[in-house]
């Protein structure tokens, strides 16, 4: 049976020297996050080496599920989550290198 479930997977490449405090940054996000309605799971990991998962990735990685597109939405538009893409991805003396936010979907 398919569901009306929402996968993200947002990745970030910190600048040079700014991995811990972009992991930091990110993590302090996990709290508030878990409590939004409709957030299954919001963690945010650190790539590691395996020789079973050799593929390519930006070094830090959330990995979210949302009950629905609306939920997943509603938190995009979260005065933290806004305030962190406005702070860290797009101003120029942010955290972040590069980023890529992606959805999916099990149906």
């Amino acid at each position: 049976m398919m569901s009306k479930i929402l996968y993200c997977i947002a990745q970030f490449t910190p600048k040079e020297g700014k991995f811990d405090a972009l992991f930091e940054t990110l993590k302090a996000l996990e709290p508030d996050t878990l409590r939004e309605e409709g957030c299954l799971s919001y963690r945010v990991t650190k790539k590691i080496e395996n020789p079973y998962a050799p593929g390519e990735s930006m070094p830090i990685v959330f990995n979210e599920s949302w009950a629905s597109v609306e939920a997943f939405e509603k938190h995009c538009q979260r005065k933290e989550i806004v305030a962190f893409f406005e702070k860290e991805c797009l101003s120029e003396d942010g955290l972040v290198e590069a980023y890529n936010v992606t959805a999916y979907s099990d149906e």
